[in-house]
C-alpha cells in the first residue's frame, strides 16, 4: 500500500470517529443542573408532577375499586 493511501485511510477514519463522538454527545447528552434563581424550577416540576402522575397510576391502582374481596394470598410458610 502507497502511503498517500494510508494517510488518506487515517484521515477518514479520524473524521469518521469524530463525527461518531459529536452524534453521540448530542444524542446522550447530560441534563444541566439548575442554578438557583434562573427560573428553571417551573421545569423541573412539571418533571415532577409527571413522576408522581407515573408512579401514581403504576402503584396506585384505582382507588374506587374494592380489592379485598378476592382470594387472599397465604404465606408460604
Amino acid at each position: 500500500m502507497s502511503p498517500r493511501l494510508i494517510l488518506i485511510l487515517a484521515l477518514v477514519a479520524i473524521g469518521s470517529a469524530a463525527g461518531v463522538s459529536v452524534i453521540t454527545w448530542l444524542v446522550v447528552q447530560p441534563q444541566t443542573t439548575p442554578i438557583s434563581g434562573s427560573g428553571t424550577a417551573a421545569i423541573n416540576s412539571a418533571s415532577d408532577e409527571e413522576k408522581r402522575r407515573y408512579s401514581e397510576q403504576f402503584f396506585g391502582g384505582n382507588s374506587d375499586r374494592d380489592i379485598r374481596g378476592g382470594q387472599e394470598m397465604k404465606p408460604r410458610w
